[in-house]
């Protein structure tokens, strides 16, 4: 994306609020159109999918954060007919290595999608997550349409990935909503108790960041 597609795409974001562009078909232009498509797709293998990464941090209200590219959760058991119809329906396959999660390219758009296939494990070089993505319907996901994960399921998935980007998210999603962290803790917590530490750990950081 150049430097003007940023801009615009950020001018674009900022003149449509987050939380009342309810569903992820709602946002600007070509990611718009991604979306459609990916509804598509998933709608002919019956499968429910949640939109996670950054365009759920932006959705969940860091309104700062843009990115380049669409990730969804996906169920397990929907992979391989997934990827059989992706073609037909406007994506191309980049990658299915042992090992590598699957990618697809928006034909029209070049937009990169990332698949996020349940059972899988999150890790670091050196730090594995201690519970692998669950099924999407646990994160809020339906039928037929593709919606934003929720708060407590992204916290979930950018403490399991703990990059450096992740945590930045993170600190700025708590300073915009202090008041929802007791209950996404108490969510985290029932799926893995370092989950719950490590947000105690960052609500405590943002809060001597803003002292």
């Amino acid at each position: 994306m150049t430097l003007a597609e940023q801009l615009e795409l950020a001018d674009s974001l900022l003149a449509l609020e987050p939380e009342k562009a309810m569903h992820p078909n709602e946002l600007p232009a070509r990611y718009g159109r991604v979306v459609k498509d990916l509804e598509r797709l998933l709608n002919a293998v019956s499968a429910k999918a949640a939109v996670a990464g950054g365009w759920a941090v932006w959705h969940h209200g860091y309104v700062g954060r843009v990115t380049q590219d669409v990730n969804i959760v996906i169920p397990a058991n929907c992979q391989l007919e997934l990827l059989r119809l992706a073609p037909i329906c406007g994506f191309e396959i980049v990658d299915v290595r042992s090992g590598i999660w699957p990618k697809l390219i928006h034909r029209e758009t070049k937009i990169d999608v990332d698949l996020m296939p349940e059972a899988s494990v999150l890790r670091t070089a050196a730090k594995p997550a201690p519970v692998p993505i669950r099924h999407p319907e646990l994160y809020g996901a339906v039928d037929g349409e593709l919606v934003y994960i929720t708060l407590a399921g992204l916290f979930e998935l950018k403490l399991g990935a703990h990059r450096a980007k992740d945590i930045a998210d993170l600190i700025e999603l708590i300073k915009v909503k202090p008041q929802e962290m007791p209950q996404v803790v108490e969510e985290l917590r029932r799926i893995h108790p370092s989950y719950a530490a490590e947000l105690e750990a960052l609500v405590l950081q943002s809060e001597q960041e803003q002292s």
